[in-house]
């Protein structure tokens, strides 16, 4: 069975994404806006859209541009697409695209619009970096002040520690916690040893080195030529580590413990550019427009813990749900496609289907099964892809329906976990 209705089910048509960059690397003269525009434009050239039959832009980003925090309809504003194109931005966190993906598929199904685009972008070079209250006091005095002194007075009570800038942390607000000091707590009350990581993260650099080089991650990819002069073009991914080895993993220090920690950079995904986008059309619609479906949405659900208890183990709750939402079982998946903010996060997630603990939490009388490996994450993943923080939900999104369909596979799955401790789970299906 489908949450949408026969007929009108929500089908995937294709997806492009930018190629994925090393924040501060190639792509570092591109906005998350640039990035977006870049993926959405060669989405509608590629499928030869005719923009006119648009109705409907949805974007997803975490560290919005606060000249243009709406980034969804400053895309939707650029000359290929007709001003009239309803947009709106979503966030959240590292499944911000996702969110764009089913609030557009929700609408569609609703009768509301019959075509959409949904995906995500972000630059984690280019994050917003604040003045300190100190100054911006001082610089909103100044602007209010009516003479000269009055503006001194102003700029006289600024102190040497208000010169500091303030930067986004990647931690939780109500924690303090960062991501990576989550991710070791998980692997220590998991079990989740340092050679697993650093096996999990071999593999996705292996994995994405032969999809990079058969050509299927590069066939999702558009060629970004590069400022200023635009000579060069980025054309695939840069994280991808084809000369990796076990013992060039095992050689690199702890990050976030260094003392007793196991998380390093090399098996945690990096700061990365990018931007990702898809087509949904209504089932119907698809078909009297001669288009063919990648895939279908099946299902879909959103879950959420406690922050300060395993930060990234959401997924663990919203995949049974996603999974009872659609009639299926773990057992019936052809791929699954794990979002890898971390090898240990993905290691406890996998631990979780596997526990009468976990399975009960989410209101199972059993665990959900255990993840066949050689179905996992079979094109890579972030830590080796890399993980722009808005885009990555339409990343896995059209990585999973294109290999799904090279393979004559039926049934996909997919998660994400998330800042806030968030997760999400989709379930994708073949005519």
């Amino acid at each position: 069975m489908s949450i949408y209705e026969p007929g009108r089910r929500v089908a995937i048509i294709a997806g492009v994404r930018t190629p994925f960059a090393k924040s501060g690397t190639l792509l570092r003269a591109l906005t998350a806006l640039d990035l977006g525009k870049l993926a959405v434009s060669e989405l509608v050239h590629r499928t030869d859209l005719d923009p006119k039959s648009l109705n409907l832009l949805v974007f997803g980003t975490v560290l919005p541009n606060v000249l243009a925090p709406n980034i969804a309809r400053e895309i939707a504003l650029m000359p290929l697409l007709p001003k009239g194109v309803d947009a709106f931005s979503v966030s959240r966190a590292c499944a911000s695209a996702n969110q764009a993906i089913t609030d557009a598929a929700d609408q569609i199904a609703l009768g509301h619009v019959e075509v959409a685009i949904a995906g995500g972008s972000e630059s984690l070079t280019n994050v917003p970096i604040l003045h300190s209250r100190g100054f911006s006091d001082a610089l909103v005095a100044a602007s209010k002040a009516k003479s000269l002194g009055q503006r001194v007075q102003a700029f006289g009570k600024i102190r040497g520690k208000d010169f500091i800038p303030i930067t986004p942390a990647i931690a939780e607000a109500t924690t303090g916690e960062s991501m990576g000091q989550s991710a070791e707590k998980m692997a220590k009350l998991n079990g989740i040893t340092r050679e697993a990581q650093d096996q999990l993260a071999f593999a996705s650099h292996q994995n994405a080195a032969k999809g990079t080089a058969d050509g299927r991650l590069t066939a999702e990819i558009v060629p970004v030529s590069l400022p200023p002069k635009y000579e060069a073009a980025m054309t695939s991914d840069n994280g991808i580590r084809s000369d990796t080895t076990l013992a060039a993993l095992a050689a690199l220090k702890p990050v976030f413990d260094k003392r007793y920690g196991s998380v390093t950079a090399g098996n945690a995904s990096p700061l990365t550019d990018g931007g990702a986008a898809v087509l949904l059309m209504r089932e119907d619609v698809a078909k009297a427009r001669g288009y063919k479906a990648l895939a279908y949405i099946r299902s879909y659900a959103y879950a959420a813990l406690d922050p300060g208890e395993q930060l990234l183990q959401a997924p663990v709750l919203a995949a049974p749900l996603a999974l009872q939402r659609a009639g299926l079982t773990l057992q019936d998946m052809d791929l699954v496609e794990m979002h890898e903010a971390f090898a240990a996060q993905v290691l406890s997630n996998l631990a979780g289907f596997e526990s009468q603990h976990w399975a009960e939490r989410a209101g199972l009388s059993k665990p959900l099964g255990t993840v066949d490996r050689s179905k996992l994450n079979v094109m890579g993943g972030s830590v080796s892809i890399g993980h722009p923080f808005g885009a990555t939900g339409a990343r896995i999104t059209t990585t999973l329906v294109n290999e799904l369909a090279r393979r004559g596979g039926q049934y996909g799955l997919m998660t994400v976990c998330a800042a806030g401790g968030l997760g999400f789970s989709m379930v994708v299906e073949r005519a």
